[in-house]
C-alpha cells in the first residue's frame, strides 16, 4: 500500500522541474512529511507491533504517526537524510530541488544563502543529500563498450606529473558508451586495486577501452575484449577506440569542483563524485531527478521498533 498517496509528478517535458512546480507540490512542512509517509508506508500499512493492517493518524507534537489499533508510533523520517534534523522539511526538499536543477553542484555557502540556515547546517545537509543521491542511483552493471579511465582531483602538484602526484586523490571511472557511469575513489592505480571494481561493475565479455596503463594488461585474461589507446604517443581515438566519454565527464566534474567548491577533501570526495554520477546518469530525464530523490528511501525493514510514549 505504500506510495498510493504520493505526489504525482507529471512528465510534461524533459526540462528540469520549475520552482513554481516545487512550491505547488510542497507548500509547507506538513505536505513534505505526508509525502514521506505515503511513499514509504501509506494507509493500511501493517503495523510492526500488532501486525495488523492499520489506519495511521498524524501526531502533531512530532514527526510521527500512530497506529489506530495499538497506538504504536511510526517515524517516517527515520533512515532518511532528515533523521534527527530540526531543520524544516520544506527546506530539505528545496535543497534537494537545488541539487537536481544545478549542472555544477551546490556549495554549502549557496545553501546557507538560499535557505537561511547556518553554514554548519548547510554543510551537513549538502553531504547528506550527496549520500542519498549515491544510494538512489546505485551502481549499475555496465555492458557493451565500456570506457575506463582514472583522473586526479584536488591538491597541488607543482612541477610534478603522472598518476601518483602527491596531494591529489585518484578517481576511477567506468562509462558505458552512450550509457551510465560508475565512479570509485581509489588509493592507487595498481591492478590489484582496479580489477575488483571492474569485475564488480562490468559484465564479463564486454568490450573495454582504456589507455596504456599497465594495470589493465590482465583484462583479456579476465574474459574482457580489451582495446587500448596510447595517450603517450598522442593517440586519442583510433578506429572507434577511445576514452573520450570519460575524459569529458572528468572535465565537467573537475571544472565544477574548482568553480563551485574551490576545494574538496579526500575524505569527502567520493560523495561529490557520486553526486555528479547521479546527475550524469539521469541527464536524459532531468525532470525526474527530483522525484527520484524524494520518492525513494530505505524500506520499513530498516526501521527500528518504536513504542508509544
Amino acid at each position: 500500500m505504500a506510495g498510493q498517496g504520493s505526489v504525482k509528478f507529471q512528465r510534461k517535458n524533459q526540462q528540469s522541474m520549475s520552482i513554481m512546480d516545487f512550491f505547488n507540490m510542497f507548500p509547507d512542512d506538513e505536505s513534505c512529511l505526508t509525502h514521506i509517509f505515503e511513499v514509504r508506508f501509506g494507509q493500511d500499512y501493517c503495523c510492526p507491533k500488532c501486525e495488523k493492517s492499520a489506519k495511521w493518524y498524524r501526531i502533531k507534537a512530532e514527526r510521527a504517526y500512530s497506529c489506530g489499533n495499538c497506538g504504536h508510533h511510526l517515524h517516517p523520517t527515520v533512515n532518511t537524510p532528515f533523521e534527527k534534523s530540526r531543520t524544516s522539511l520544506r527546506l530539505w526538499f528545496y535543497a534537494i530541488y537545488l541539487f537536481t536543477t544545478s549542472r555544477h553542484g551546490v556549495s554549502a555557502k549557496e545553501l546557507e544563502r538560499q535557505l537561511g540556515v547556518t553554514y554548519k547546517t548547510a554543510w551537513r545537509m549538502g553531504h547528506e543529500i550527496r549520500k542519498h543521491m549515491s544510494e538512489v542511483d546505485g551502481d549499475p552493471v555496465l555492458g557493451g563498450i565500456v570506457e575506463i579511465d582514472e583522473t586526479l582531483v584536488g591538491g597541488k602538484r607543482p612541477g610534478k606529473r603522472g598518476r601518483g602526484a602527491a596531494g591529489k586523490t585518484i578517481v576511477m571511472g567506468m562509462l558505458e558508451r552512450d550509457g551510465q557511469i560508475v565512479t570509485e575513489v581509489v588509493p592507487d592505480v595498481k591492478a590489484s586495486t582496479l580489477m575488483p571494481h571492474i569485475e564488480d561493475h562490468v559484465e564479463e565479455g564486454a568490450e573495454i577501452h582504456t589507455d596504456e596503463l599497465r594495470s589493465y594488461s590482465g583484462l583479456t585474461d579476465e574474459g574482457y575484449d580489451h582495446k587500448k589507446i596510447n595517450h603517450g604517443r598522442k593517440e586519442y581515438a583510433k578506429g572507434g577506440v577511445h576514452v573520450n566519454g570519460c575524459e569529458s565527464f572528468w572535465s565537467h566534474f573537475k571544472n565544477a569542483v574548482r568553480g563551485t567548491h574551490i576545494h574538496v577533501s579526500e575524505k569527502h570526495l567520493w560523495k561529490y563524485a557520486k553526486e555528479f554520477e547521479f546527475r550524469f546518469n539521469n541527464r536524459e530525464i532531468p525532470r525526474e531527478m527530483f522525484p527520484k530523490l524524494v520518492n525513494q528511501f530505505l524500506g520499513e525493514k530498516d526501521l527500528p521498533s518504536s513504542e508509544e510514549p
